[in-house]
């Protein structure tokens, strides 16, 4: 029979999935897929992309034997219905003959180990059942079955947890994050496409296949619940069609309805996630006209678990367990708890969207083309006709960045042949133009247009309520970009863009002496650090320097030529699109040579996302970057260091790491006294230490710098800015914010703002005659606006506790500097324009005084 002929997961890996204290590893998987591939004509299997550590991602294509003998017309129907680009009559009979795309992946959360696992037998199951619901799935549905989005973490998780089963730490988190530098954060990557594994699978679902559902699996549940699913809670961005929230309720209620007859207890809504925020694998399809379905199933290890029924909770996140709740219809009542319940409940959340999309095939294709003819055919007062990204940049790099990102993420641009009028303005040919009528355009204006987080409180008068993850994240003011939104209507000729490369730059004159680089872009300090390391010698311009019209401002790189650096300059002008000034004779401009850079960056062991954000967003530069543990920072030489880097995390963590008894021994204690006064020397010996956000705080405490943060100690009722965009003035005259725009949008998510502490000169009410006390020797770099400091997002109390105060400080201490940021420059690879604040703050360690 089928059945006989067609592996079962078990059979490869020498266990059942979901088995207790057993995991698969990646190449066990990778064996059992070409296994189960080659045993039927039900299932393709493709190779997406790479993870960022090299390893092959897999995408199931999967239906009945028929279906799979016309993939590409499946395809394409799908396309075109989503696109919006047809007539209805059209549409409508391309609805009739096309199959339901549905998306289910193995989740991106290593730590959350069962549903990597799972997708081995959920694609058995699709392949080889033989029931009359698998086959009317199989009839009517196209399943885009990714196994594993992350295999990076699935190794790293099992080998943690096979390393450690029988001990005490058996169900403990790996020391290191399980993404190579963003961990958990690899669930808010899904508009930036930062990471290798979020470009592959967003290929797949906004520039390929449009599934019409996307299932992205996840753990855990709240405690004492077997799985959340939608609905989701408030607010919802208005930016997404009707049509999406009202599916994605549906969808969640008929997959609750599915557990119930079932006879699955333990299904929960309505808690924990709304639909607002637009960055995660969930989400950023809501503003695609996809559906969107997140779950969250209790058991993320196999070890087993026993939950106390005379001990359960009267509640849930202050849902009532006793089934008076009609998000919690059907409490569990506890008992044993096993990795392979996680297994069944996944398998049987994706059934219950699988049997959906099958019955509702039709109707799911055509209303995806309906939301999408709305987006196209939008024509409100105030609809945005275009934006408009003129040519001209302050950063050329990241705005073409910006139009890669939003191609990326499936949003179709124009480059203008000519040059074109919006009203009496003239924008040059080459400008790019993003029109507003099409079927992504919530896509594009949630990332165009600053967001309006609504107020929400926990109950009338109480503190707010926090959104899911951010409340404001435009990214022309993250990236730094002028982008014109206009209304009206104008005419341009142009070209379609499929990726937009860098123009080859320009080497201008002769360069017997050297070139001069301008630092207003990114990538002139990935330039900088290549040309460098390549043996270059390099200073920097303290005055500008003005050839013919090109004005080279304060911070501009001076090269100096040879055989080797005069190759490199001519590789990077094409690579990067940056423009070189020849020079025959030293331009007598004041300059200070940089020494060779060489970086620092502190690394827990309590794995830290910031961490790794740092660590690539460096890399991607091409610092010299060494990591630092705790006993490297206690016994390591630090003097050979530029700069060392404290990323953000709390002080207790950054002292005390993980409490002894909490891991195996040598993972435990953190810097410590010892590391802590070896930094304080490093400074006072002349180094620089940077510090971001809540790391911020540790450098106040222990080294009792003259600076407060204003903001601790604050609740949430007098200061609350959850992930939002707020207004920052810059000192561009300062050598720390050379190269730097005026005024920047810095990332702030209860974050820091810090004031110069002076002597009192008070005493008992009164005013003492006395000496002036001393000025600190700090300097203020970046402060927060005086007005309009909300920028996008959501802010209570602001001008209370950032206006005018400092953002980024500079301190010293001995000899050396102690650089504050208050909040962080390089947040997830977004804020493209605080970049250089950080960069500047490397380069000042290795520049002479």
């Amino acid at each position: 029979t089928l059945l006989a002929q067609i592996p079962k997961p078990e059979d490869t890996y020498g266990f059942q999935v979901g088995a207790d204290y057993k995991l698969a590893k990646y190449d066990q998987m990778l064996a059992y897929y070409d296994k189960l591939v080659a045993s039927s004509d039900r299932i393709q299997m493709i190779e997406i992309g790479k993870s960022v550590m090299g390893k092959s991602i897999k995408l199931f294509i999967i239906s009945s034997s028929e279906n799979m003998k016309s993939v590409e017309k499946w395809k394409a129907i799908s396309t075109k219905l989503a696109r919006a680009r047809i007539k209805p009559d059209e549409a409508s009979a391309l609805a009739k003959t096309g199959k339901t795309i549905v998306w289910i992946d193995g989740g991106m959360h290593a730590r959350e180990a069962a549903h990597a696992q799972m997708t081995s037998e959920l694609a058995y199951n699709l392949v080889a059942e033989e029931t009359d619901e698998m086959k009317k799935i199989r009839n009517n549905v196209v399943i885009l079955l990714c196994p594993v989005i992350n295999p990076d973490g699935v190794d790293i998780v099992a080998d943690w947890y096979y390393q450690n089963l029988g001990t005490p730490f058996e169900t403990t988190d790996p020391p290191i994050l399980y993404q190579k530098y963003v961990g958990h954060d690899n669930n808010r990557d899904w508009f930036m496409n930062n990471m290798p594994e979020t470009r592959a699978a967003t290929t797949i679902l906004y520039n390929e296949w449009y599934p019409q559902i996307v299932h992205n699996h996840h753990q855990t549940s709240p405690a004492w619940a077997r799985i959340f699913l939608p609905p989701f809670r408030s607010p919802v961005n208005p930016k997404i069609h009707p049509g999406v929230t009202t599916g994605v309720n549906l969808v969640g209620t008929a997959m609750a309805n599915y557990f119930a007859m079932k006879k699955m207890p333990g299904v929960i809504s309505g808690a924990m996630f709304s639909m607002w925020w637009n960055g995660g694998m969930r989400t950023a399809p809501y503003y695609h006209n996809q559906i969107g379905i997140l779950t969250e199933v209790a058991h993320r290890t196999p070890t087993p678990r026993f939950y106390d029924p005379d001990s359960i909770p009267k509640s849930l996140r202050g849902t009532p367990t006793n089934a008076t709740e009609i998000f919690y219809p059907y409490p569990w009542k506890g008992g044993e708890s096993h990795f392979r319940d996680a297994v069944e409940y996944m398998m049987t959340a994706s059934m219950g969207i699988l049997d959906l999309a099958a019955d509702r095939r039709e109707s799911l294709l055509y209303n995806m083309y309906d939301m999408g003819k709305d987006a196209v055919e939008k024509k409100e007062e105030g609809t945005v006709f275009a934006y408009v990204i003129p040519k001209n940049q302050w950063d050329g790099g990241e705005a073409r960045n910006l139009v890669n990102i939003l191609l990326q993420g499936g949003v179709e641009m124009h480059q203008a042949t000519k040059k074109f009028k919006v009203g009496d303005k003239e924008y040059p040919a080459g400008s790019i133009i993003a029109y507003g009528g099409q079927a992504f355009r919530p896509f594009l204006e949630d990332l165009m247009e600053k967001q309006s987080y609504p107020n929400q409180y926990q109950y009338p008068g109480g503190p707010p309520m926090p959104p899911y993850d951010l409340a404001g994240w435009t990214l022309p003011m993250q990236m730094g970009i002028d982008v014109i939104r206009t209304t009206e209507s104008f005419k341009a000729k142009t070209q379609e863009l499929k990726n937009l490369s860098a123009e080859e730059g320009k080497i201008v004159g002769t360069h017997n002496y050297g070139y001069l680089l301008s630092n207003k872009e990114n990538n002139s300090y990935l330039a900088f650090n290549t040309l460098q390391q390549s043996g270059a010698e390099i200073s920097r311009l303290s005055a500008s320097a003005q050839f013919d019209k090109d004005v080279y401002g304060p911070g501009s790189f001076l090269i100096k030529s040879s055989a080797g650096v005069d190759e490199k300059v001519v590789q990077i002008a094409k690579n990067l699109g940056l423009n070189f000034q020849g020079l025959d004779e030293d331009p007598e401009v004041s300059n200070k040579s940089v020494k060779k850079i060489k970086v620092g960056i502190y690394k827990s062991w309590m794995a830290n996302m910031d961490e790794g954000w740092t660590r690539w967003m460096l890399l991607e530069h091409n610092f010299d970057l060494d990591t630092l543990h705790d006993v490297d920072i206690r016994e390591k030489d630090l003097s050979g260091y530029s700069a060392l880097i404290i990323p953000s995390q709390r002080p207790s963590r950054i002292l005390n790491g993980h409490r002894e008894g909490s891991m195996p021994a040598h993972l435990t204690g953190g810097l410590a006294l010892e590391g802590t006064l070896k930094l304080k020397q490093y400074v006072e010996q002349g180094g620089t230490l940077i510090t971001l956000d809540a790391a911020s705080d540790y450098a106040i405490e222990q080294f009792g710098l003259p600076v407060q943060n204003i903001t601790a100690n604050t609740n949430s009722r007098q200061f609350f800015i959850p992930g939002s965009l707020v207004r920052a003035k810059v000192d561009v005259e300062n050598s720390l914010a050379y190269g730097m725009q005026s005024e920047i949008a810095a990332s702030f998510s209860q974050s820091r703002a810090f004031k110069v502490i002076i002597k009192s000169q008070k005493g008992e009410g009164g005013l003492e005659k006395t000496a002036a006390p001393p000025i600190p020797k700090v300097k203020t770099i970046v402060r927060y606006a005086e007005k309009d400091i909300l920028m996008s997002g959501w802010a209570m109390g602001q001008d209370k506790y950032l206006k005018n105060k400092g953002a980024m400080m500079d301190v010293t201490l001995g000899d050396g500097h102690v650089i504050l940021f208050g909040f962080k420059p390089q947040f997830r690879g977004q804020p493209r324009a605080s970049y250089k604040l950080l960069f500047n703050a490397i380069l000042s360690g290795g520049t002479e005084d």
